[in-house]
Parts: structure tokens; sequence; C-alpha cells
């Protein structure tokens, strides 16, 4: 110590000195232990940036099974037997006896026109006939006449009594008065004719329903005039049998070949949500609608209306089963559509179909991604049917990617 009494240097390394050196190992054994931790937590980094780097893929066996190619359409629906009714005869409307949704029967009076002018008609043309068939009265007299006397001259020419141009004269009125004859009677049928179609025109002014059926609507109203010239008036339009309807569609050329009569179809409605009504096809008409250059044509499809839900003229869309396959080879249509990505081995995008219009398929065998070339049938959307190729049932072919190249 010195006179101060403060310890010297050489006291103080004495009194510290193992401290000193517990406190130095402690600091290298930190130093290693942050070391590992940060060495381990890179390695975890990157063996998950490793995985993440794979490609995964996602695949679905190959089935059989029964594929049906259904085709979608929209029509209207309306009744099998709708009829327009008319009048024939101008006039005004004096009443009408029905109103729409009404239930008639074939002959009942549904309106009446005006006949005042048709009774005048009819007037003129019975006394026209009157004045004809006394006409040809009078004819048929003078006519019986000229004939006597024609038989009373031939008889005095004989007994040398008459000349022969007396009894010329006597023929030639024989032949006037059967020619008066003949023209009076031709008369009177024309003046017949005239009675019968004024009078027929009399009793088109009572319009009657030309079939049982419901009253869809009423063009016209009492006090109304119509006008019969060169295209007749609607005045009512009736539907035969509301439940029975059809249902026509129009189908697109492409799938005409496969629409045929007696197939199964269903069809959908705004009217009822969720609910689908049954129907088949009846004919396809030949007849094609060309519209902004798209051709179609229409399909009738049959429709069972019992419980009268459905409506004339409701929009529906139909699906028509156009084709069933049983028991055919099936694979997703997701397969067909599916490229491996470009990858290390030199796999290249590109088109799945092949230059002779078959497509490919892929399947994983290991590590190796090998494509298959399948010749493809008929498909509904989701799966499509092979035809010819190396696929069998069972086997998984890929379909998407999980994870990125």
């Amino acid at each position: 110590m010195s006179a101060e009494g403060l310890p010297t240097l050489s006291e103080l390394k004495k009194k510290i000195g193992p401290d000193i050196s517990v406190w130095r190992s402690r600091r290298w054994w930190l130093f290693g232990g942050t070391g590992l931790l940060v060495l381990l937590a890179g390695t975890l980094i990157y063996t998950r940036k490793a995985k993440q780097n794979l490609v995964q893929y996602a695949s679905t066996p190959v089935t059989r099974g029964d594929l049906v190619v259904t085709v979608e359409s929209t029509g209207t629906l309306e009744a099998v037997t709708s009829v327009e009714v008319g009048s024939e005869v101008s006039g005004r409307i004096l009443r009408e006896m029905v109103e729409v949704n009404d239930q008639v029967h074939k002959g009942q009076i549904l309106a009446e026109i005006d006949p005042e002018s048709l009774n005048s008609g009819l007037d003129q043309s019975q006394a026209q006939l009157r004045g004809a068939k006394d006409a040809v009265n009078l004819a048929q007299a003078t006519a019986s006449e000229s004939a006597r006397m024609l038989a009373r001259n031939q008889q005095l020419g004989k007994d040398g009594i008459l000349s022969q141009s007396d009894q010329d004269a006597a023929l030639s009125a024989k032949d006037r008065g059967n020619a008066a004859l003949h023209s009076a009677q031709e008369n009177a049928r024309v003046a017949k004719a005239t009675v019968d179609l004024t009078a027929s025109k009399l009793r088109k002014a009572t319009i009657r329903a030309p079939i049982d059926g419901v009253v869809l609507a009423r063009l016209m109203e009492p006090g109304q005039t119509v006008t019969a010239g060169f295209q007749t008036p609607v005045l009512f339009k009736l539907a035969q049998d509301l439940s029975k309807m059809r249902l026509k569609v129009d189908i697109d050329e492409a799938d005409v070949s496969r629409i045929h009569g007696g197939e199964a179809a269903t069809f959908t409605v705004e009217a009822y949500p969720g609910r689908s009504f049954p129907s088949q096809v009846v004919s396809l008409q030949m007849e094609p609608k060309v519209s902004q250059n798209v051709v179609t044509y229409q399909a009738v499809l049959s429709v069972d209306n019992r419980d009268r839900a459905l409506l004339p003229g409701m929009t529906c869309t139909a699906t028509i089963q156009a084709e069933t396959r049983r028991g055919v080879l099936l694979i997703p249509n997701t397969a067909l559509r599916f490229t491996p990505p470009v990858g290390p081995g030199g796999l290249a995008k590109g088109g799945v179909n092949f230059s002779d219009g078959k497509h490919r398929v892929w399947l994983l065998k290991g590590k190796v991604l090998t494509p298959l070339e399948v010749n493809t049938g008929a498909t509904d959307g989701r799966r499509t049917e092979v035809l010819v190729g190396e696929l069998q049932e069972g086997m998984n072919i890929l379909t998407d990617t999980k994870g990125s190249p």
C-alpha cells in the first residue's frame, strides 16, 4: 500500500485476476451461440424457399362412365293451336260477349257488328231476285207462245195455206223466245247468288268462336268500326287447349346434327326459379333463320301443362339431351387444357393440339413429365370422351400446377 493508503496495481491484479478470466470465457460462449442461431435460421429460410420453388401438380384419375351431351337454347312458349278471330264484314261493333281468359265453345257468339247496312243490302238483293223470277216467267210464256205459233204455221204450210217465209218467221220467233228465257233464268241465278252472299255477310256480322278454347286477347271494343278490306281485322285471339303447349327454340347450325325427334329435354322459366319442366323434341324445322349472319334452325318441343303453371309467351331456357355415351373412358377438360410450365428440363409451353388434330395429356412418371396422345370424342363441357390412345382407367393425369417455378 502506498503512503496515501491506496492499493498498488500489482495488488489489484492479484485480487480481480480470476474474475476477469471467467468473464472472457462467458463472452466467447455467447458469441458462439449467437452465430449458431444465425446459421440455423439461414438454413431454415433457404430450405423453405427451396421447397416453395418446387412445382407441385394437381392430378385426377381417368374414369369410365356415361357421358350426356346437351344442347342449350332459348325460346318462347305458345299454344299448340291458336286462332285469330277476325271480321269478314265492315261495320260498327255493337257489343262483345266475352272477356280475356274466358273459356268459350265452338259456335259461341263472341261479338256482333251493326247489321243495318247488311239488312238493307239483303232487302235490295231479294227484290232483284223477285224481279228476275218475274222476268223468267214472262220469258217462259213468250217462249211457249212462240212454240205453239211455229207448230200451227208448220201445219198450215203442209196444207199449202201458209208460205215458207211465214214458217221461217215463226221458227225465228221461237228461237228468240228460248234465248230470252235462258237469259232471264241466268239473271235469276245471279240474283239468287247475290241474295245468298248478302245473307252470308249478315250471318258473319255475328262473330262466333271457331274452336273450343280460351280467349287470350280482345283487340277491339264496342263502338269501334272495323273495315274488312285487303286484310281481315283481328278481334280476338283464342287458344284451343293450354294443357298441351309447345316450345320453339333456335338451334345453332353446329348442333343441328345432334338434334332428333324423341330426344328428352328440360327447360326453366323465370317465373318458377329452381323448377325444371320436362319436355321432348317433336321435330326440327328445315327452314333456316338468318340473323346477323348467324344461321339457326327451329326445334319444336312438346310441353305438358296440365297444372296450367305455364302461360303463352314465356321465355324458356331449354336443355336438350342430344347424345348419351354409355361406359366410355372419360377425362376432365382441364387435363386437355393443361400445359407444363417451362422448367430446367427444357419443357416448352405449347398448344394442346398436335398437327393431326389429336390432343395430349400429361402424366408424372416419377419426377419425369410424360405426354400422351389421345383421340377425343363427345364432350359435355366438363368431361371429354377418349376414343383412341394409351390412356387406361385409373391413370392419374395432370390438370394444374400448385407451386410456381
